[in-house]
């Protein structure tokens, strides 16, 4: 006989939870005769419960089927349309040894993601507020392929430029090529022609994002962080959190060297976690180009009209 787990308004998670968890889910693998049941992308156990983002998303676990209980967001529903949990199943029959060999696996990894959950709770100082530091935060990964790099274009053309965007509406990227991917596409920045070095522009651009208010818009409500800078070559590199769930933003600006990028910067901002944003980044690049128009750059940001489609689709419209 098969269990189903059914979670509502869970909205904590500590340690302790955990490893409760971890315990009845060790508990159900030694059962002898007991169906092993993976998914078919990730190799990891249905008969649990699975969580994402903070809670928000649970699913009801049987050795043949995981159905979502209940989507909060938007945003919820579509990361798991869009895959990041395939859900087909299969069936695979262990042995005692290879479920408790897999079991101690699992423990390490649970007891690895609890410990840096807490040790990272407070990761930026300058957030707004200190309400949600117990919620579990999802930061993600960070890129490898951050700053300017070889890439090459749909045609396979080579160029030099910023981390492309994905398919997702939760990226904007100026090094992009407008005729190919016109909803992430936004102009470079451009400084005066009162600046007369790249040092100086970046220096500016430095002084603008330290000024960055967190909670401007109701969003960055967990701080940010200004990761790597420098000021000579011309790249910064900042990280932007959420205040309640910890979602990390990767934010660029670098100089690109060539005949066609005489006094301009390159903008990339971009969601690590999730499918939609509903309008963090495009709050965010406004909101920094606004403080350089005020200083006499020319910084266009995420216009609604020639974002359209960006702009339905993280309205919920």
């Amino acid at each position: 006989m098969h269990t189903s787990c059914k979670i509502k308004n869970y909205q904590k998670i500590n340690t302790t939870n955990g490893l409760i968890l971890l315990t009845i889910f060790v508990l159900k693998l030694i059962t002898p005769g007991y169906s092993f049941p993976v998914l078919n992308s990730k190799g990891v156990s249905v008969n649990e419960v699975l969580l994402s983002a903070g809670g928000n998303r649970l699913f009801t676990s049987t050795p043949t089927n995981t159905t979502p209980l209940k989507a909060k967001s938007k945003d919820i529903l579509d990361r798991y349309n869009d895959g990041e949990t395939n859900g087909h199943l299969i069936q695979k029959t262990k042995t005692r040894r290879e479920i408790l060999h897999k079991c101690l696996i699992i423990g390490c990894l649970s007891s690895m993601a609890f410990s840096s959950s807490s040790q990272q709770a407070n990761a930026f100082p300058n957030k707004i507020s200190t309400k949600y530091d117990d919620r579990p935060k999802r930061r993600g990964p960070q890129p490898k392929d951050l700053n300017l790099s070889a890439r090459k274009t749909m045609d396979g053309e080579p160029y030099i430029g910023l981390k492309q965007c994905g398919p997702a509406p939760n990226c904007f990227s100026s090094t992009d090529l407008l005729e190919e991917d016109p909803e992430h596409v936004i102009p470079s920045w451009k400084w005066p022609k009162s600046i007369s070095t790249k040092r100086e522009a970046f220096e500016q651009l430095q002084t603008v994002l330290k000024k960055y208010e967190p909670g401007q818009g109701n969003i960055d409500g967990g701080g940010f962080e200004v990761v790597k800078e420098d000021l000579d070559k011309g790249y910064i590199y900042v990280q932007f959190e959420s205040l309640k769930n910890g979602y990390i933003d990767d934010f660029e600006i670098v100089y690109l060297d060539n005949d066609n990028t005489q006094r301009e910067v390159q903008v990339r901002s971009s969601s690590r976690v999730g499918y939609l944003d509903f309008g963090v980044n495009a709050k965010r690049i406004n909101y920094i180009a606004k403080q350089l128009r005020n200083s006499g750059w020319e910084a266009e940001g995420v216009n609604p009209q020639t974002h359209q489609e960006y702009v339905i689709q993280n309205s919920g419209g």
